[in-house]
């Protein structure tokens, strides 16, 4: 195929995806919405990481301005990584490595990124509110 031929087929999206559709269809496949299902199941995941965070942060204020940066920072996704900076996880720790003082298990476990991101707002700023506070004023924290 051509690359102008190419450049048309991106150039009309519907097309693509009809001309896909009629090829997979052939084929005998069977197109699937991949992507919501990978939505559904981070949304489940942020719902657990939340969870979490509520028995780990008792008291209200603190949890809302601890959940307000997590919201910020990476969208409750244990595996958020800014590709500019490499900060990692749910509080965006820079080197995300800096949470294996919290557990060798700091890449994938919530609560283990849960309980570094405390210590470091409760050390840095005093507690979560005071983090969220800085974090409205200044867009990082």
């Amino acid at each position: 195929m051509s690359v102008s031929r190419i450049v048309r087929r991106l150039a009309a999206p519907k097309k693509v995806l009809t001309t896909a559709a009629v090829a997979a269809a052939t084929a005998g496949m069977a197109l699937t919405a991949a992507p919501a299902h990978a939505a559904a199941a981070s949304a489940d995941s942020a719902a657990q990481a939340q969870a979490i965070a509520h028995k780990m942060i008792p008291d209200a204020a603190q949890y809302q301005a601890f959940s307000h940066i997590v919201e910020h920072e990476s969208g409750w996704d244990v595996d958020a990584t800014n590709s500019s900076s490499g900060a990692y996880g749910l509080v965006q720790a820079l080197p995300g490595t800096k949470m294996a003082s919290a557990g060798a298990d700091w890449k994938t476990n919530a609560a283990t990124q849960i309980k570094w991101g405390l210590d470091y707002m409760n050390s840095r700023y005093g507690s979560p509110v005071a983090a969220w506070n800085f974090w409205q004023a200044n867009g990082w924290y």
